[in-house]
């Protein structure tokens, strides 16, 4: 079996497709046959070590995180898939491995693919669902009727933000760019403001949720737009703003934290048709060192890249 690795943290230049052979699943793993595995900014960040505390300091690292894929074989205590299941979701930070032929991940970090929803499209949801999820219900405890704005409102994160907030019964304002204005009307989102034009400082609407998915709001100009008992959700954490999380309530440091009751809400939304995200290209796995290397470079693209292993 192939998957993209590393040898030791650093540039694109140190990915290769390299062989590998699959441990067995230990005591709550999985073992999935990979079909599409989706890039996320979290992937080269791992690499270039920013996260390197908690993945520490064993090599080769495999890429990637967010996959779909059939399960071939469960561990010891494993109840809620059997071989066979058609499956989506996370692999361990820690571990990745999901830009590979197979991958390991914790039975709690997946959940079923309903029919209804194709293997790439369910490729899309881990990451961008769960950081969505972990902001809006989690932290916010998102309520019908709220106001909620969403900076970065047509990337990933920031559309299934849109999308669940939108299927909580939330009004939605946010920013993009301007050539992505239309994807933000047909999102939803009212009003939009281009973010390269806007001061965000001198807005004069107040929001219950301010959701930074693009990580460029300051903290001061996140909790500036906020009503009074709102909350300011900060997907670029820092040991900093942690320790101001102490001593502020409205500011929220977001981490993406899967659970399987996370990952199956996902997958009722989807089945529902309230939660797809758009997919710009999809290339095969020998071309995936190539676009994960072009969108660490800035490459911009309208939608996920995905990666397909057959």
């Amino acid at each position: 079996m192939k998957r993209v690795q590393y040898h030791q943290y650093g540039g694109p230049e140190l990915m290769k497709l390299e062989d590998y052979e699959l441990r067995a699943p230990g005591k709550g793993e999985v073992a999935v046959k990979v079909k599409f595995a989706a890039i996320n900014p979290i992937d080269w960040k791992v690499r270039s070590g920013y996260l390197k505390m908690v993945t520490g300091k064993k090599f080769p690292r495999a890429m990637g995180v967010d996959f779909s894929g059939i399960v071939t074989s469960v561990g010891p205590g494993v109840s809620r898939f059997t071989v066979g299941d058609a499956v989506f979701g996370l692999a361990r930070i820690k571990d990745g491995g999901a830009l590979g032929e197979a991958v390991i991940a914790p039975e709690t970090f997946l959940a079923r693919k309903p029919d209804s929803v194709s293997f790439e499209d369910a490729a899309c949801l881990g990451t961008p669902g769960v950081t969505a999820w972990n902001g809006l219900v989690d932290k916010a405890k998102l309520m019908p009727g709220r106001h909620v704005f969403v900076n970065g409102c047509t990337g990933a994160v920031g559309e299934a933000t849109v999308r669940l907030a939108r299927m909580l019964g939330a009004n939605v304002s946010g920013s993009c760019g301007a050539s992505s204005m239309s994807r933000a009307h047909e999102l939803g989102v009212q009003p939009s403001f281009d973010y390269r034009t806007t001061d965000f400082s001198r807005l004069r609407e107040r929001f219950d949720v301010v959701y930074d998915t693009a990580g460029t709001l300051s903290t001061a100009v996140g909790l500036g737009l906020l009503r009074k008992g709102g909350v300011f959700l900060d997907i670029d954490p820092t040991p900093g703003k942690f320790i101001r999380a102490i001593f502020d309530r409205k500011l929220k440091p977001i981490i993406c934290t899967a659970r399987a009751d996370i990952l199956d809400g996902l997958a009722r939304a989807a089945d529902e048709g309230k939660l797809r995200l758009a997919i710009a290209e999809i290339v095969p796995l020998t071309n995936a060192i190539r676009m994960l290397t072009a969108l660490e470079s800035g490459q911009k693209i309208n939608g996920k890249a995905l990666v397909r292993m057959d």
